[in-house]
């Protein structure tokens, strides 16, 4: 143990300052419960759910308004450009850690993978790009999170307060104190993030044991990140994206349509890209520009590719999952050769 602390001296000015403060502080848990938004709330969960409407304004008391989350939500890594953004994931120790992931989990992920029909280092990559693997989950209280950005975030109100009550019936469906569950300032949890919403339509109890735990356990995470994938259209044993070289101006215009899967590639070669891998003329597909810092690349993405959008609407992020699916892979097929020759 550390050394026992001293008795802390509260002058007559601090110990008023004090009260000042924990009096505001109490104001403002109150002021939350009484937002219209959130009585709004709380008499939607008590008619359609049956909630009490006593145990819900005793949870909304003692929530705290984070403008910190407003504030991140205005600055997220997405907007970067895809060389600095591709940085911050593909690195050579999550490369490491993700193969060693793979290694201990490997019999959670083949059953994944043969059940659901998503490649392993998919997973892998998924969990190792929202929570380092586990070790990064969130300190901010969901709850805190939530609510705040239902009631000051006005752009996307109306889809955080449609997750608040989906966390609040995830809580009570899995035993879960609304007060305590942390994660992230956009209100995901567990080791792959999940905000309430896909929690309850896309989690699995893949270890048996009667709870769906995304917060502790690794198969259920596993598990769930697979059947995420598979519910969203993922083709098993499709490719995510190829590499595309492009000539020409029209295909500026496949640029301008986004990353969904929309043109067939007979006509994307009609408008000035070309590509090596075998693919079929029938196949739809989307071009897609990223700014490296000699100039742009381009490829190719395919129904895989758009299934991880799914998981985050950005193709930064679903081609940063990609590049490092693709390199745990790797690093995972070195290790395993190298304890076979063992």
């Amino acid at each position: 143990m550390g050394r026992t602390p001293t008795k802390p001296v509260c002058s007559a000015l601090l110990c008023a300052l004090t009260l000042v403060f924990s009096s505001n502080a109490s104001q403002a848990s109150s002021e939350v419960q009484q937002r219209p938004e959130v009585q709004k709330l709380i008499k939607e969960l008590v008619s359609e759910h049956k909630f009490s409407e006593d145990k819900l304004n005793s949870i909304f008391s003692q929530v705290t308004l984070l403008p910190k989350v407003i504030d991140s939500m205005n600055r997220q890594a997405e907007a970067l450009p895809w060389h600095r953004y591709r940085s911050i994931f593909l690195k050579n120790e999550r490369i490491e850690q993700g193969a060693r992931y793979w290694q201990e989990n490997a019999a959670a992920l083949l059953r994944a993978e043969q059940k659901y029909g998503v490649p392993s280092e998919i997973i892998v990559a998924i969990i190792g790009v929202e929570s380092r693997f586990g070790e990064h989950k969130g300190s901010n209280r969901i709850i805190d999170s939530l609510t705040t950005l239902a009631i000051d975030y006005p752009r996307r109100a109306s889809f955080f307060t449609n997750e608040l009550k989906e966390f609040l019936l995830l809580s009570r469906e899995e035993g879960m104190d609304p007060l305590q569950v942390k994660g992230s300032f956009a209100g995901a949890m567990g080791k792959p993030q999940f905000i309430s919403s896909s929690y309850r339509q896309y989690a699995v109890d893949f270890d048996g044991n009667g709870v769906r735990d995304l917060i502790s356990s690794h198969e259920d995470a596993i598990g769930s990140v697979a059947n995420y994938f598979k519910q969203n259209g993922w083709k098993t044993g499709e490719q995510v994206a190829v590499p595309a070289q492009v000539s020409g101006n029209k295909y500026r215009q496949l640029v301008e349509k986004g990353y969904q899967p929309n043109v067939a590639l007979r006509e994307a070669r009609t408008m000035g890209v070309s590509w090596n891998s075998a693919l079929s003329a029938d196949e739809k597909g989307a071009l897609i520009e990223l700014q490296q810092v000699d100039g742009a690349e381009h490829w190719l993405a395919l129904q895989n590719f758009y299934v991880i959008t799914r998981y985050n609407r950005s193709q930064h992020y679903a081609m940063a999952v990609f590049q490092l699916s693709d390199e745990i892979r790797k690093r995972h097929a070195q290790l395993t050769s190298a304890a076979l020759e063992q």
